[in-house]
């Protein structure tokens, strides 16, 4: 097949600018061959080299006592004790997923499961972050029904069980969903699989699935805007399946145990390209390819196809070659293809040959370690200006436009449609805060959460940044888990626009001075740029999946009050009702500055809930609709009715943070009140639970009525 000139047309449509494509000529010092161009498209574009974000990125905090790896590898890995550790990782979909949703979502599960288990960890637990568009628009319903779908299908099919996550809608996520996927698993922590080749001259195995056209050019997809071409973008979409990917982990598993793994590379963004080169720049070898022997399901597939395919459930791996044959035969047995594609070489060289011709032979380490770093110009987000004053309302009907918002009402259709049960070990199920599962045959148990709330960021993206750390350690706190470390998806627009780069940047320093603060380092993360239609960004969206630990899963904090218990308030409140949801959901407007984040009361009242836990019946933290969602929330999770004493408009839907709300008997409550008082910590009672009435100051309506309107609006609204 005659190979394409290389003209100025196709650089730009491999999303190369005039500069990088000098850079290439001045490299090679020649004008590349087609397959070459599209592995430097692949390697340097933004979804895999992390150009415009790197700078920022170095100056997150990564390490910790309790970090066994950080960012760099395909996941994070952090120590649990016993000897155990826990890996895990949140990443996009963000682009597929807008295009062929169902494909999209599910293909974004797959991918994550196998950056985890990659590292030798068998998967315990996925989440998942949604963004949508305006429930009315027309292409909210479907992109909400395939997605979910997409999500559930490969999860329940593979076998992991989802346990938590968010869902939201906003007009600015209409032209651009966001799909964030999180998994976790389980290993031991002195065998843990690590990317770096390293031997010259050993073999280099391609395993698993065969490769096809599905997804060819899907990275370089990723890293650009959309506009009215959308459509013929659907080819880039990969396509999954769960049963094989099950088939691999296991092959996979059982072949670490043989000590054949030298190391191993999952195929995600950019397939064998990607995988092969961060294998060797790592091992600070080169890579020789031969194509003929790669495994395909397609006729004719050129060595561009192969090189660029994003085909699901491929691994690569360098093999010790006195274990080959050890290692093929458990390939063979969960019929899956073993193929050797090549070998180490201690050249910086990364060589792709095809039909005996030489498709590529480029520097490796220009391709991955070396690839083009920028420093682009932002602009601070300019302070948020004074608000209007926000008119008293009935908190009865306040209520009620908040539980009967997408945004706000139960998630239940969602988390029905997962299977959260899947071996055996979930200990807190979808909707009541953080998820929870044990630690198979121990008495610990791990506790998840991600979280962020993009108007704080769009307001204030450095308060914002910090917040969503805030808020992840408040709901791991709330359960009673000591926060360990986090992951982050950084979901942004174009960051070529300096105001967009701003957000990026402020977003990312309030992130690193929480994590900082509160003891989370940043183990792993991805970053997603791009996210614009026809010049028309997302909302910022900084999403934060954390960690907890708890020893002894009895000393799980649960979210069910009884009747009786004494309502708590941890914390001060002000009534901040800048960017809340009473001002987007009640009075449709989006004004004022996000709420301040004090880290040190953060912290203090985090360990506070934590080492006090044996007097807490239920917890959850004060976030999105203050004070009065959060005791209707527990009130809805406990069947029984909550009467708050008082409180004006801002009091009781304020969103002020480092606040928690408690559910304790008479005694608990005294005793720690007590405790409070000696620490300094501020509390106080605001009500009781009990009774079939929610009553906010005064005003009442009956627990059933309200949770009808809660358990109904999702469904009725967007699906």
């Amino acid at each position: 097949m005659q190979e394409p000139d290389i003209t100025s047309e196709l650089v730009e449509a491999h999303g190369l600018n005039p500069d990088e494509y000098q850079r290439i000529l001045d490299l090679i010092g020649r004008v590349p061959s087609f397959t070459e161009l599209g592995i430097f498209s692949a390697m340097w574009n933004e979804h895999c080299s992390y150009k415009s974000s790197k700078k920022w990125l170095r100056t997150l905090p990564t390490t910790g006592p309790q970090v066994i790896c950080g960012p760099g590898e395909n996941a994070g890995v952090v120590d649990i004790g016993d000897g155990q550790a826990v890996v895990f990782k949140m990443e996009s979909h963000n682009h597929p997923s807008y295009i062929e949703p169902y494909q999209g979502a599910a293909t974004g599960v797959g991918g994550i499961l196998r950056d985890v288990f990659t590292m030798g960890a068998r998967p315990i637990a996925a989440m998942n972050a949604l963004s949508f568009g305006a429930p009315d628009h027309p292409k909210t319903r479907q992109l909400v029904h395939g997605v979910v779908e997409g999500i559930g299908g490969y999860g329940n099919c593979f076998g992991v069980p989802t346990i938590g996550g968010e869902v939201r809608f906003h007009a600015a996520y209409n032209g651009n969903c966001l799909v964030n996927a999180f998994a976790a698993g389980l290993a031991d922590a002195d065998k843990i699989f690590y990317s770096a080749a390293s031997g010259v001259g050993r073999p280099v195995v391609y395993l698993g699935a065969k490769t096809g056209r599905d997804g060819v050019g899907g990275a370089t997809m990723a890293s650009a805007e959309f506009d009215e071409t959308i459509e013929e973008k659907r080819p880039t979409v990969q396509v999954g399946d769960p049963f094989t990917e099950k088939c691999l982990m296991e092959a996979c598993l059982e072949l670490m145990a043989t000590g054949a793994v030298v190391s191993i590379q999952d195929m995600g963004a950019a397939g064998l390209t990607c995988s092969a080169v961060e294998m060797g720049d790592k091992g600070n070898l080169g890579i020789r390819l031969n194509l003929d022997a790669v495994p395909v399901r397609e006729a004719a597939m050129t060595a561009y196809e192969m090189m660029l395919s994003e085909s699901q459930e491929r691994m690569l791996m360098v093999l010790d070659p006195e274990k080959e044959a050890e290692a093929k035969a458990v390939f063979e047995k969960w019929d899956l293809d073993f193929a050797i594609v090549g070998e180490t070489i201690a050249e910086d060289r990364f060589i792709v040959v095809h039909g005996n011709e030489t498709k590529a032979d480029l520097p490796l380490k220009a391709l991955s370690g070396t690839a083009p770093e920028y420093d682009r110009p932002w602009i601070a987000t300019p302070p948020a200006a004074p608000m209007e004053p926000v008119p008293e309302v009935d908190p009865i009907d306040a209520l009620k436009i908040l539980i009967g918002s997408p945004n706000y009402a139960s998630k239940h259709w969602v988390w029905e449609q997962y299977d959260h049960m899947v071996m055996g070990d979930t200990v807190r199920l979808p909707g009541a805060g953080a998820g929870a599962v044990r630690v198979h045959g121990t008495q610990k148990a791990l506790v998840f959460t991600c979280d962020v709330t993009p108007r704080y960021v769009r307001a204030n993206p450095h308060e914002g940044g910090k917040q969503a750390v805030a808020e992840a350690y408040r709901n791991l706190s709330a359960a009673g888990a000591k926060p360990l470390a986090t992951t982050d998806n950084l979901n942004f627009g174009n960051p070529e626009k300096p105001e967009i780069m701003g957000q990026l940047v402020g977003a990312i320093q309030g992130i690193g001075e929480a994590c900082a603060a509160l003891d989370m380092p940043i183990v792993s993360g991805n970053v997603s740029l791009y996210n614009e239609t026809d010049g028309s960004p997302i909302l910022p969206t900084p999403t934060i999946g954390a960690v907890g630990l708890l020893r002894n899963a009895r000393n799980l904090i649960g979210v069910a009050p009884q009747a009786g218990d004494v309502a708590v308030l941890i914390g001060d409140t002000a009534g901040h009702l800048g960017q809340s949801a009473l001002l987007c959901e009640v009075f449709h407007r989006a004004d004022g500055d996000a709420p301040a984040v004090d880290l040190t009361l953060e912290r203090r009242h985090g360990i506070f809930v934590r080492n006090n836990r044996k007097l807490i019946q239920a917890a959850t933290d004060l976030g999105d609709g203050g004070l009065a969602l959060a005791a209707f929330e527990m009130a809805a999770a406990g069947g029984i009715g909550v009467t708050i004493d008082d409180g004006d408009t801002a009091a009781l839907f304020g969103e002020d943070q480092a606040r928690y709300l408690l559910a304790c008997s008479f005694d608990d409550a005294e005793a720690l009140l007590a405790v409070a008082a000696k620490l300094q910590v501020p509390i106080s009672t605001v009500g009781k639970f009990g009774g079939d009435q929610v009553t906010l100051a005064g005003r009442s309506a009956a627990l059933a009525e309200l949770v009808a309107i809660y358990r109904s609006s999702f469904a009725d609204k967007v699906t």
